[in-house]
């Protein structure tokens, strides 16, 4: 019985030591999220994040990271999820994101993500 039971610890360690299947997004979805990190960047606008203003590289690295984190994680799917999951709020303090470009209207970022991706994808 002792024998069973050594067989059966080493089995079920070795099974945890397996590693995790990630699946990458499609390729369509990897596009368009690069696109939109792309586009955040090179906009000059402003990124409010946890009661800050960030400029847009700063903005992007964090969204990018956030998205690697949620590949990782398969967590994202589609375009919309990684503007749900990733660019919407602040993961810490649920703070919904805001977007501001050249002092005009502040608006959320997912909005501003979301009507990017429109215009993407009806060129």
């Amino acid at each position: 019985m002792n024998l069973r039971l050594a067989m059966g610890s080493v089995l079920t360690l070795g099974l945890l030591s397996v590693p995790v299947a990630r699946a990458e997004p499609p390729t369509s979805v990897q596009i368009e999220v690069n696109f939109l990190l792309g586009y955040l960047e090179g906009s000059r606008c402003e990124f409010f994040r946890n009661g800050t203003w960030h400029d847009s590289k700063a903005a992007q690295a964090h969204l990018r990271d956030k998205y690697k984190y949620l590949v990782a994680s398969n967590l994202v799917n589609t375009t919309e999820q990684f503007i749900e999951r990733a660019a919407t709020e602040s993961s810490l303090s649920g703070q919904p994101y805001q977007v501001r470009c050249n002092g005009g209207a502040t608006v959320t970022s997912h909005q501003w993500l979301r009507d990017e991706l429109v215009r993407f994808r009806t060129y």
